[in-house]
């Protein structure tokens, strides 16, 4: 075999390895898809696993209490038109912004009257995270 011949043989092999197994290339999943709250502003968003890991995602439930019900602050975002928001976490991997009304806050605790009921799963950690990738903030 001659030299010339060699030299395509590699050329030809090098760009198959670069073309994947088969010319095929593998598609990478989206950390996270947004999808639309038909009626709404809101979007929810999904987590792949892997995201909701490196984000390192906790929640805690809502609690019912004389003074109303309540989260930990670390679960509340205030945005710049100055509403109260936490992210619910009604699927595994599935978080929804959710606002809050009659907000005040004590002992690192927000107390309100209307949002998500006591029970609901809200994020602790990791909410600016959500509140980035709902808004593309970052991009």
């Amino acid at each position: 075999m001659g030299p010339m011949k060699k030299l395509l043989i590699l050329a030809l092999a090098l760009v198959a390895a670069a073309c994947g197994s088969n010319g095929e290339t593998a598609e990478k999943e989206a950390p996270a898809t947004l999808i639309e709250v038909a009626g709404t502003e809101l979007w929810k968003i999904e987590l792949t696993q892997l995201a909701a890991d490196r984000l390192d995602i906790q929640t805690t439930e809502v609690s019912a209490t004389d003074a109303g019900m309540s989260v930990p602050s670390d679960a509340v975002i205030i945005i710049p038109d100055g509403t109260y928001w936490v992210y619910t976490n009604p699927e595994p991997l599935t978080y929804l912004r959710e606002e809050l009304t009659s907000v005040y806050e004590e002992d690192l605790h927000a107390f309100f009257e209307n949002g998500p009921a006591p029970g609901s799963k809200v994020v602790t950690v990791g909410v600016p995270e959500l509140y980035g990738t709902e808004f593309g903030i970052g991009k």
